[in-house]
């Protein structure tokens, strides 16, 4: 029989996107309310890649939380070509910035500025292997021959494989994995090497985007894959591997941006995060997983101490929004109008 309450240590969201001005102001609540700590990512316009900017983008982040939160945005680089190893020395340095992200130009929301080649960052590559900081990677090739459903393994092949051979010791987490090829990656790496997983790619799979006509908001990059591919991502998250974490990916965008002839990618679940997670742990039959991989892997791998306070889920069904404000207009959360089966205490 399952529980009825799950206690659980405070868990933390190694990968976020929190926007920026109004937008921010209208998100960063709900990941406040469940996570001690969030993976914040760089890509604004103009992106973050300086520490100097990133500081600046944490001190913005800090002022519109709720006054009776403890919530720590965790920053990160946004490399580039232009990147220097100067500035990974001073990101190690400085404590801030926790982490430097990797996206292939134009493979997903405001990557224009991204590396192009990789050969070009090596420099920057051998700063972070030797500080310690960890390369953060939205792995997937932007070359059109690649069939998208297939850019994520085309990217482990063609680069992870031969960057892990060049740099054994650099920090790497493949973001938002979305294939059993990626999985089967991570899990044979060494320690330093992780992925996180969202909850989306947990609980959705390809079918999701095209149930009964096109679903906007059911679009994200990594897009959603086959059902073969959902499920070993289920048995990564749920089978206690540390390489495996807790990394929402949250991606909110303006109702009238996704409902468009070229809707952005991304999928907002920041409302409702660590009960889509429960849910999927429970369809697997592992609740009892998820403490482990919400709480203790991700801070773990990035040498942060595990959190003291606890929070509780109740089994208890809940109607979640049609949509919620977002700047001055809408966005349009995972389940609208639709129910969750567990709810935050």
């Amino acid at each position: 029989m399952s529980p009825t309450h799950l206690e659980i240590a405070r868990p933390d969201d190694w990968h976020l996107h929190l926007r920026d001005g109004a937008a921010l102001g209208s998100v960063v609540a709900d990941t406040a309310r469940q996570f001690a700590r969030a993976i914040v990512m760089p890509n604004l316009k103009p992106p973050v890649t300086t520490v100097a900017q990133a500081e600046d983008y944490r001190r913005r982040i800090l002022a519109c939380l709720p006054a009776d939160t403890g919530f720590q945005p965790l920053m990160t680089l946004y490399l580039t070509e232009a990147t220097t190893p100067d500035e990974i020395a001073r990101a190690k340095a400085g404590g801030s910035v926790h982490a430097v992200k990797y996206y292939p130009a134009g493979a997903t929301t405001n990557s224009q500025a991204g590396v192009r080649d990789l050969a070009n960052v090596y420099p920057v590559l051998e700063a972070m292997e030797r500080h310690g900081l960890p390369l953060l990677m939205h792995g997937e090739v932007t070359d059109p021959a690649v069939d998208i459903f297939d850019r994520e393994h085309a990217f482990i092949e063609r680069h992870l494989v031969p960057l892990r051979e060049r740099y054994p010791g650099l920090r790497m987490v493949l973001e938002h994995i979305t294939t059993q090829a990626a999985v089967e990656f991570v899990r044979a790496a060494p320690a330093h090497v992780g992925a996180t997983i969202t909850a989306h790619h947990l609980l959705l799979n390809r079918n999701a985007i095209f149930e009964g006509g096109i679903r906007p908001h059911h679009y994200c990059l990594p897009v959603l894959k086959r059902e073969t591919h959902r499920l070993a991502l289920v048995q990564a998250a749920t089978g206690g591997d540390p390489h495996f974490f807790l990394g929402t990916d949250s991606a909110p965008h303006a109702r009238d941006a996704k409902e468009t002839a070229c809707g952005c990618a991304g999928i907002y679940t920041a409302h409702a995060a660590i009960e889509l997670y429960a849910e999927a742990f429970e369809q697997a039959g592992k609740l009892d997983r998820l403490e482990a991989f919400a709480s203790f892997h991700g801070a773990d791998f990035y040498g942060l101490p595990r959190n003291g306070d606890r929070i509780v889920l109740e089994r208890k069904p809940w109607t979640v929004p049609d949509a919620l404000p977002f700047a001055d207009g809408t966005c349009i959360p995972l389940r609208a109008g639709q129910t969750i089966a567990w709810a935050l205490a």
